[in-house]
């Protein structure tokens, strides 16, 4: 009987379960910059959900905001990068803690989040360690529904310090282009809005994300998805930076695609450009998600 039950919850969860509590989430990304051709990532990311996540409304892909599920996360980065004929190689190993809450109140829901990740750089070559750390608090509300305005506070302890979830959720080289625009100021003030909504007569939604990050320099974050249906999705994104290093704008593009409500998968592309250098940065990703 024991076994009977185990099999029957995998049965449900590779088939058609329309709530979950755990997801899973990895992805990897094949790094092509003018300097080199074969640097590559590896993540992964664990969310759990304080309480059982309805994925029948709307895209499946957004299901926890639109549920304003509150949940705990960890993830895990790792990158190798090897620059042709110089000593400058190094493998980074990138540690993430989240936890994000939504309260409701009498007037409208009230969201917040702290972040906390760890970067740990072991140099080759002559190259030497470093270590990283970074905090950083959000506070917001949604404003009207699946409408959410978000204010927040960044402390970068090192320069060379990545948010280990903005990995997953924007790609590598958009991560190191946020990670330099705040650079040696330490400190930085973010905002950023996200909205999703059904269009009207159709089983489509569009989806819309905004940031700015102003630290050392100050970069903004453009990001729109368009779900065909609850399972289908292609986006775009673009983001810039004023700082005068390298890269210091990138666009990109992506799409996902649920196999059944608890398994997807997906690819994205984001090409970074380089002014005054030549470290023009392509990267090719794909990932993988399974909840339960």
């Amino acid at each position: 009987m024991k076994k009977l039950g185990l099999a029957t919850a995998l049965l449900l969860a590779m088939t058609g379960a329309q709530a979950y509590q755990f997801e899973v989430q990895g992805q990897s990304e094949y790094i092509d910059n003018t300097v080199n051709d074969k640097n590559f990532t590896g993540a992964v990311q664990g969310t759990f959900y304080l309480k059982d996540v309805d994925s029948s409304k709307g895209p499946l892909a957004e299901a926890a905001f639109l549920n304003q599920a509150s949940n705990i996360s960890l993830a895990y980065n790792y990158g190798e990068y090897d620059v042709d004929a110089e000593d400058l190689d190094f493998i980074s190993h990138t540690y993430g803690a989240k936890a994000e809450a939504y309260i409701p109140t009498k007037v409208v829901p009230v969201y917040a989040s702290a972040t906390y990740s760890h970067t740990r750089t072991d140099g080759k070559g002559g190259q030497p360690d470093d270590n990283g750390d970074r905090y950083a608090l959000e506070v917001g509300a949604l404003a009207t529904k699946n409408f959410l305005v978000a204010l927040g506070y960044t402390s970068v302890a090192d320069q060379y310090a990545l948010d280990a979830f903005n990995i997953l959720s924007n790609g590598v080289a958009k991560a190191h282009l946020e990670t330099a625009t705040i650079n040696e100021d330490q400190d930085a003030i973010t905002a950023r809005t996200k909205y999703v909504g059904n269009i009207d007569g159709t089983n489509m939604a569009v989806g819309f994300e905004t940031g700015i990050v102003y630290g050392d320099d100050t970069a903004y974050q453009l990001k729109t998805d368009l779900y065909l249906n609850p399972q289908l999705s292609v986006g775009a994104s673009y983001a810039e930076s004023s700082f005068e290093g390298s890269p210091n704008s990138a666009w990109g593009a992506n799409v996902n695609y649920f196999i059944t409500p608890a398994i997807a998968v997906g690819a994205s592309y984001v090409n970074a450009n380089a002014e005054r250098s030549d470290l023009d940065t392509q990267t090719v990703g794909l990932n993988a998600k399974f909840r339960f």
